[in-house]
C-alpha cells in the first residue's frame, strides 16, 4: 500500500529538485505541467502539478518516519548535498515522545520533516517544531 499525495507547484523545476532530493529518488513522469515520483520507502505516490496561484499553508507540516538515527542522519546529508536549507533537531521532546528529526521546506512553503522517535513521552512540548 502506498499514499498517494497531489501538490501543486508554482515552480515545478525547483520542486521536481526538491522532492527528487527528499524522496531520495527521480520521478517516474516528468513533463512541463506535472511530475510524479513514486517512492518505495517511503511507500508513497507524490503528484506535482503546476500551479501559479499556490496558496502556503499555515499550521500544516508533511511527515516521513524512519526506523534509525542514522536514516535521518543520511537524510541530512542528503538535504545538505542538495543545498536544501534544513533545521535540525536531536532528541527534542515534541508530540509527545523524544525524537531526532531534519526540517525542510519546499519551494511552495511546505514544511516537510523526516523523523525517528527515540521514546514515547508524558510530554507534549512541541510549541516550536510542529506548529510554526
Amino acid at each position: 500500500m502506498k499514499t498517494h499525495l497531489n501538490l501543486a507547484s508554482s515552480d515545478l523545476e525547483k520542486s521536481v529538485a526538491f522532492y527528487r532530493t527528499l524522496l531520495n529518488c527521480q520521478p517516474a513522469k516528468h513533463l512541463a505541467d506535472y511530475a510524479l515520483f513514486i517512492s518505495e520507502d517511503p511507500g508513497l505516490e507524490l503528484a506535482l502539478d503546476f500551479d501559479n496561484a499556490v496558496q502556503s499553508t499555515h499550521g500544516v507540516h508533511f511527515g516521513l518516519a524512519v526506523d534509525s538515527i542514522e536514516a535521518v542522519e543520511n537524510a541530512i546529508q542528503r538535504l545538505h548535498s542538495g543545498e536544501v536549507r534544513t533545521t535540525i533537531e536531536r532528541e527534542e521532546t515534541c508530540c509527545y515522545a523524544k525524537q531526532t528529526k531534519v526540517w525542510a521546506s519546499d519551494p511552495d512553503g511546505r514544511r516537510w520533516e523526516i523523523y525517528t522517535v527515540h521514546e514515547e513521552t508524558n510530554q507534549r512540548d512541541d510549541a516550536q517544531c510542529c506548529r510554526s
